[in-house]
């Protein structure tokens, strides 16, 4: 098996480990450029899309890095060091278990980042596609995370391009839309392009309209709507706009993690 950390540019090498967290969960660990003063790192807990792996993004780690934010990226259940040969990545009744395993290890892997200098007063959730929507599905049971940033992914399961969840118990259970009752108001950034193939944009648009609905602060939802990006599928990254949508993403988790 091929070294994890040569598929990483040096840069990110040289601040980074491969780690195993909470329940044997493969994770890339990231640490700033420049340790905080106070010893306590801020970070994100990042979750990649259906089929990719822990590895693929590292311009993010890089990114937050340099502005003394930390991150954990974990490879979902299924995916990467987590691959089952056999496993159809195309089942959809399997990812809303994948899900449902990913939602539950969270916790412990959180655990564990407080015990390595992980400030866990001051972190955010995010993912992409499939772990935006674990994000999402974590964040509608009680949580201390301060922030979530959701790249091209959904919290109202039952609307997509083709792409429905099938209808089960597991399906409901999950369904962020839901179980809005639990979510806890925290500030959240949203990033979609409206052309969006894979995930439908309006879906995505009504769930965070009713976040806003049943809040108190309307303003803690922020919305970055793309036109065309140029992306496959205006779905699998942001294009020509990826520059605009990482400096933005930084900043608001700067912003929101208190980050001088």
């Amino acid at each position: 098996m091929p070294r994890l950390d040569e598929q990483l540019p040096e840069s990110l090498r040289l601040i980074s480990e491969h780690v195993r967290l909470g329940p044997d969960v493969p994770c890339l660990v990231v640490r700033p450029t420049i340790e905080p003063p106070t010893g306590r790192i801020p970070f994100l807990v990042w979750m990649h899309g259906r089929t990719a792996t822990k590895e693929l993004d590292p311009g993010r780690y890089l990114r937050l890095a340099r502005a003394g934010i930390g991150s954990c990226a974990i490879d979902l259940p299924g995916h990467g060091e987590r691959r089952v040969e056999d496993e159809d990545g195309h089942d959809l009744a399997l990812v809303l278990d994948h899900i449902e395993q990913a939602v539950d290890e969270i916790d412990d892997v959180v655990r564990d980042l407080g015990r390595r200098h992980f400030d866990l007063q001051r972190m955010a959730i995010g993912g992409m596609s499939m772990g935006g929507m674990v994000a999402l599905a974590r964040l509608c049971r009680p949580h201390v995370f301060n922030a979530a940033i959701l790249e091209a992914t959904s919290g109202n399961w039952s609307v997509q391009k083709g792409r429905q969840f099938p209808h089960s118990t597991a399906a409901d259970r999950l369904d962020p839309i839901r179980h809005l009752g639990s979510w806890r108001e925290i500030p959240t950034l949203a990033v979609h392009s409206r052309g969006d193939e894979w995930v439908d944009f309006e879906g995505q648009m009504a769930f965070l309209e009713e976040i806003r609905r049943i809040g108190r602060n309307p303003e803690s939802i922020e919305v970055m709507a793309l036109e065309e990006t140029g992306a496959p599928h205006e779905h699998l990254g942001f294009g020509r706009r990826t520059n605009d949508v990482k400096n933005a993403e930084v900043a608001f988790l700067k912003r929101h993690l208190r980050v001088d």
